[in-house]
């Protein structure tokens, strides 16, 4: 049996992994990098396995990333296998696990933060937005 050397494609997918997988190990939760970030995704699964990324914007206090959701969103959230973890892209960066936390002690103070920072505020701060929601990612 003769030894054949690595093809080129094997090579550059054995490649693309490693970079993968480096740029993921990378990948660390600093919410106080984010303060002028005014939007994140997360990532959503129900049982019927209907996949949904929502855009939302949020706040960082005291270090924290919180969001504030409307009707549908939350829905999603609550609905979602994966349920209290999503899955969050922010600034460029996917953060595979993240705890999302109902924190509704926290909906006024989010608001008033939300407020401050976000000028169009003046109007959705008067829809419904029935869940409020602390994002814990790993260290």
């Amino acid at each position: 049996m003769s030894k054949r050397p690595l093809s080129l494609t094997a090579l550059l997918v054995a490649l693309l992994l490693f970079l993968r997988v480096s740029i993921a190990a990378a990948a660390s939760w600093t919410p106080a990098d984010w303060q002028d970030v005014s939007t994140l995704q997360f990532w959503t699964i129900d049982a019927d396995q209907n996949e949904h990324w929502s855009t939302v914007w949020l706040v960082v206090i005291r270090g924290e990333v919180y969001i504030r959701l409307g009707a549908a969103a939350a829905d999603l959230l609550r609905r979602s296998t994966q349920w209290p973890y999503v899955k969050v892209r922010i600034r460029g960066q996917e953060f595979p696990t993240v705890r999302a936390d109902e924190v509704p002690n926290m909906a006024a103070t989010v608001a008033d933060a939300m407020a401050e920072k976000y000028w169009s505020d003046l109007l959705v701060r008067y829809m419904p937005h029935p869940m409020t929601v602390r994002l814990i990612g790993a260290h």
